[in-house]
C-alpha cells in the first residue's frame, strides 16, 4: 500500500511540474493556456512540491502573488495533514 501511495505522489508531483512548464511554452507563444484553476488542483491533489519547483524553473506565475503566497500554503497544509494522520495511525 505504501509503495502505491509513494508511486502516486511521484507522479502527481512530475505531471504538476511539467504542466507548469506546457503552461508557460504556451504562454509565450500566445496560445490556449492552463487555466490557473487546474494548476491549483493539481497542487491539491498532491503535487504542490513539483507545481513549486516547476514555478522556479520555468519562472511561471512568480509575478501573482497568489501563487508565490498559495503554492507554499498548500505544501505547508499538506504536511500538515500527513503529520495528523500519520500521528493517529502511531
Amino acid at each position: 500500500m505504501m509503495r502505491w501511495i509513494l508511486f502516486y505522489f511521484i507522479i502527481i508531483n512530475v505531471l504538476s511540474f511539467f504542466q507548469m512548464g506546457f503552461d508557460k511554452r504556451r504562454a509565450k507563444r500566445h496560445e490556449w493556456r492552463v487555466p490557473e484553476a487546474h494548476l491549483f488542483l493539481a497542487a491539491l491533489a498532491g503535487g504542490s512540491v513539483g507545481s513549486i519547483l516547476g514555478m522556479r524553473v520555468f519562472h511561471h506565475k512568480t509575478r501573482h502573488w497568489y501563487f508565490v503566497w498559495g503554492m507554499p500554503a498548500i505544501l505547508i497544509l499538506q504536511i500538515v495533514l500527513l503529520f495528523v494522520i500519520w500521528r493517529g495511525w502511531m
